[in-house]
Formats: structure tokens, sequence, C-alpha cells
């Protein structure tokens, strides 16, 4: 091959060129852990249709930067346009969202684009360009847009993006075949909020540098960042978790190793416990499941601390089948608890005698380590359900994508289950009445006229009725709590719902008992006129028994037909000898363990 045509063109040279400059501002760019935290990226093909034509970058919001490869610029020039397009992807003013997408008027484009100038001239990357104003107005997005709307966009603002004359951020359809779009607003406030620590940490003597390790980190910061980076499953969790290392709160709390409180978000060590970084993970690992599995409300009408014990060999034994770090010496695991859900250990442990040894938790012995509320001052409260519930569910999903390992199948069932919110009381009701209510079938008969005989009297048409037999057959017994404690705001929604389902059903009668010191049988009421005869006595104290026994004694009421209980909680021990179920306020509870459904009134 000759000399001449190894040689490059013009046209290459400038290629090359226009390379290495994006490419050095690029570096630039992810110098800055904030903004590196959020993940793009970048498209400088010769046929993009989507690059500026005399811009430098535009963002779209499935977080492509798109630039023209043959585009000429300072790198440091460059730097600061990825830094601009990569806030819009910060601050949520390109979400990535499926279906048909709307675009931004002129002045959200220009409101968005002055916020962005605004942050950066505070938060510098690269060198801003000298035609850029040097003070911006005051104010959100949404703010400016709507004056702008109203007095029309000044010329100082009206060119500030980095795509020249057109828009530099486009929203188009999100195409995501797997899980939900990604949030980049999330992601960025997280990196920026350990970026400002990791700086006040480096002006305090703490820290070397911001992007370095802390000259002395602690372990259970280590531990807690393993997972951030390395185990998605509680990876989730552990970026949205504070640890709380005070020795003297330790103290005072009576916290031996840690302990949680899933409200506050907050996980708290004592910093004088000894522990390698396996064994860390082991203990943070554990409080995390803990909070993320909401253990300290599933306890019910349970002993909180027996509950906790059980949660305790359960998570353990999860922690030592997955080999997330070393267990410590001493923590609560037995193998013959292996695959029993806490609900069913706990019934095991609470009949035995040996309880009464009082087993340690990572708290302390005869204590806890599922905290009832937070040790410190108030803070601002989360959607804490959707918080861990999305955690654990993203946690999964990338665990099993990228085949980290063995998952139990108990841990993965309580997972999967809180991805599925538990039913609202009305629609649990529905399927109690779909299950144990039938309907009545109708039969038609020449004995009785149809409604529709009189338009066409030649034409012989058969009645629809429902037989005395058939209604007897699709009935339901009520037993109303109708003492002084008894609140209206209860009896309302319980009788209202009832009369919704039943009517819905072609009920056409309930054998109602109200009671309170004594039963008073109102006989077969339709269901529309239950409410109306309600009268809440206030005779004393409620018995409801009685009202049950009379149910049961009546000839006129089918053996096989359900019963719904309606009280306050404030009553005697029950026994039904049939079908039932209760409907009690949110937060009550039965002085007994009741053998039907409870639904809880909220």
């Amino acid at each position: 091959m000759s000399r001449a045509g190894t040689k490059k063109t013009k046209g290459e040279k400038h290629r090359d060129a226009a390379g290495v400059a994006f490419a050095e501002g690029m570096r630039l760019l992810r110098i800055n852990p904030a903004l590196a935290a959020v993940e793009f990226s970048v498209c400088r093909q010769e046929d993009c249709a989507l690059a500026p034509a005399s811009g430098l970058v535009r963002a779209t919001s499935d977080a492509v930067l798109h630039a023209h490869p043959d585009r000429m610029a300072d790198p440091k020039a460059w730097a600061w346009a990825l830094a601009h397009a990569v806030l819009h992807l910060g601050f949520g003013h390109v979400p990535a969202a499926k279906g048909v997408r709307e675009q931004p008027d002129r002045c959200e484009l220009a409101a968005r684009c002055v916020v962005v100038n605004r942050f950066l001239l505070g938060f510098p990357v690269g060198r801003t360009p000298d035609d850029l104003p040097a003070s911006y107005p005051d104010g959100d997005e949404e703010a400016l847009a709507a004056r702008w709307r109203r007095d029309g966009i000044p010329a100082v603002y009206e060119r500030c993006g980095t795509a020249g004359d057109e828009a530099d951020l486009l929203l188009v359809e999100w195409h995501g075949w797997n899980g939900q779009p990604p949030d980049h607003q999330l992601a960025f406030a997280t990196a920026l909020t350990r970026t400002v620590s990791a700086a006040m940490d480096m002006a305090g003597g703490r820290r070397d540098s911001l992007d370095g390790e802390p000259a002395a980190r602690r372990p259970w910061e280590r531990a807690l960042s393993w997972f951030v980076s390395s185990y998605p499953l509680l990876g989730g969790i552990a970026a949205g978790i504070t640890l709380v290392a005070d020795a003297e709160l330790a103290r005072a709390h009576g916290i031996s190793v840690a302990a949680v409180d899933a409200g506050a978000g907050e996980i708290y060590v004592n910093p004088l416990r000894r522990f390698d970084d396996e064994e860390w993970r082991f203990v943070l690992a554990h409080e995390m499941l803990h909070a993320a599995l909401r253990h300290g409300d599933r306890a019910g009408g349970r002993d909180p601390y027996l509950f906790n014990v059980a949660c305790d060999f359960v998570v353990n034994g999860w922690l030592v089948e997955m080999r997330v770090g070393a267990m410590p010496e001493g923590l609560l695991y037995d193998k013959e608890l292996a695959g029993l859900s806490a609900e069913e250990v706990y019934d095991r442990i609470a009949g035995d005698l040996r309880r009464a040894r009082r087993p340690a938790t990572l708290r302390g012995k005869g204590v806890g380590d599922v905290l009832g509320g937070p040790l410190g001052p108030p803070r601002d409260c989360v959607d804490l359900d959707g918080f861990y519930r999305r955690g654990l569910a993203q946690g999964l999903d990338l665990h099993q994508r990228q085949e980290r390992g063995y998952l139990p199948g108990g841990l993965v069932e309580e997972i999967r289950a809180l991805s599925h919110p538990p039913l609202l009381w009305d629609a649990r009701l529905a399927r109690w009445f779909d299950e144990f209510v039938p309907r009545p079938e109708p039969l038609r008969s020449y004995a009785r006229p149809s409604r529709r005989q009189a338009s066409t009297p030649d034409i012989p048409r058969a009645g629809r009725h429902f037989p005395p037999e058939e209604v007897a057959r699709c009935t339901f017994g009520v037993v109303l709590d109708t003492s002084g404690s008894m609140n209206r705001v209860l009896l309302g929604k319980a009788l209202g719902a009832i009369a919704s389902y039943a009517g819905a059903r072609d009920v056409p009668a309930a054998r109602v008992v109200f009671c309170d010191a004594a039963p008073h049988d109102a006989g077969y009421l339709p269901v529309t006129e239950i409410a109306g005869r309600v009268r809440v006595r206030g005779r004393g104290g409620t018995v409801l028994q009685p009202g049950i026994d009379l149910l049961h004694r009546v000839g006129d009421f089918p053996p096989g037909a359900p019963v719904l209980v309606i009280t306050d909680g404030w009553c005697d021990v029950l026994r039904v000898r049939r079908e039932h179920a209760y409907l009690i306020p949110q937060g009550a509870r039965l002085p007994f363990s009741p053998r039907g459904p409870v639904f809880r009134v909220s």
C-alpha cells in the first residue's frame, strides 16, 4: 500500500480532533461524583436525526445525549454542555415514561434551562459560555414558565440551552421491556447528598478528598457501601437508610450491637462493638430486612418481643443460606426452623416454657431490636410502604437478572407479597359474600304474569319470581352491637357495604339481631332497611353470645346461612358454630382468637 493511501483526509482529521475534545469533556464531567451517578448513554453517529444542527448536545427522555461527531468545541465547553444536559435528567426535566409524550412549550424550555444554568453557577463544571448571562431570576421552573407566558420571555434568557436555536431536550416514548422507567432524579439527589456530606467531611478533616475514601472509614460504613455497590437485593434499601453510630445513644437505650426503626429509616449501631467487615454486613442486612419486611407492624396481637425473636430466627436463617457476611457469635439461629415463616416460628416458641430465659437479640437480652419509634428528634415523613416495597422489589429483580446467587424461597415469597398490597376491607367483604351467600335463582311461571303482558295481551308471558325455599336458602344473619360504645360511623359504613353487596346479589332479606345487654330479634328485614332500624341503645355492656344463640335456635333461619357480626371489639367471648365473619373498626381487637375472617373497617 502506498504512503498516500495511509494518509487521513482533512475531514477524518477534523473528526478525530472533535472526538478527542469530546472525550476530554466527558472525562471532566465524570470527575464530578454527583453527575457521574446519573446513568446516560451518548449518540455521536453521523446519521443521528436528533443531534442539534448548530448547538452541542440534546438530551432525550430515554437518557441519551445526542451530539454530532464533527462538532468542534473546547473540552471545557463540552464539559459544561454535557453537565447542562445531565442536569436536565437529574432535575426531572425529561422523565422517562411510556405512551405518547407532549413536548414542553417555549416558556417551559427556557425556564428549565435557566434553572440548570443557575445551579451550574454554584456547581461549576467546565467553562460557562461567554454569551450567557451572569445572573438568573429566582423561582422554580413552573413559576418562571407561568410568568413568561404572561409577560413574554426576556431575550437574554430565550437561548440558554445547549442546542443553539433548537430545543435542547426532547420527550420520547420509553420502550424499556422490563420493570419501571428509571428515576434519574432520585439517583442524582442521592449522589448530590453524598457529595455535599463528603465536602463537609473534607472541610472538617475527616476526608482527604471528595473522590477518595475517608482517612479512617468505619467498618459499618464500609459494610453499608458494599450493599449499595455490590448487593442489588438490598442496595436500594441501603441507599435510603441512615446509620446512627453514637455510643451515648446506644448506652442510654440499651443497644448492645444494633437496632432499627423502620419509620425513621434509621439503623442504630453501637460503635464500641468490635466486628470485622463481614460481621457488620450480616448485622446491617439483618436490620434492613427487619425494616423492609415491616416486622414491627406484623406483630398484631402477638407479644412484640417474642415476635421479634421469631423474626430473628427467620432472618438469620436466610442470611446464613445466602452467605451474606458472617454471623456474629451469640445470634439466634436454629437449623430446625428453616423454611418456616415468622408467624409459624412464633407459634412454636410461644408455647415453649424455655422462653423464660429471654433470648438476646442484636439489641440485647430480653429486648427487641425492632424499635417502635426513632431515638432522635422527629424527621420528615416519607411513604414508607412505597419506599421499602419498591426497594426490595427492584433489588430482587436486579439480583435475579444479574444472577447474583441463591435466595431462600421464604424470603422471595415475602418480597413478592410486599409487592401486592392487601385488599381493602370492603373488597374482602364482597369476596366473602360471593363465597358464602349464594345468589337466588329465579323461576318463571305462567301463574304469575309477566310485567310485559299488558303491552302484548295476546302473547302469554311467564312471570319471574323467587320461590320461598329459594329466599330461605339465599340469606344471612347479622348480629349488630348496639351498645353505647358503638361508633355510628362504623355502623354507617358497615351497613352501607352490606346493603350494597347483598342488593347486588339479589338477596331479598337478612335475619337481624340487635344486641347490647340483651338480644332483640328484628326478624327478616330487607337489606336496604337494616340501617333505618338501628338504634344505639346504650344499656350497659355488650353481650353478643345470646344473639348468636338465638340464630342457632330459631327454626326459620337456615342451618347453612352465614352470620356477620358487627361490633367495636368491646364484647364477650363468642362461639359461633356456623360460617361467620366479623366487622370491627381499624385498630380494634377482639377479646378472643376469631375463627372466621375479620374485616377491619378503615
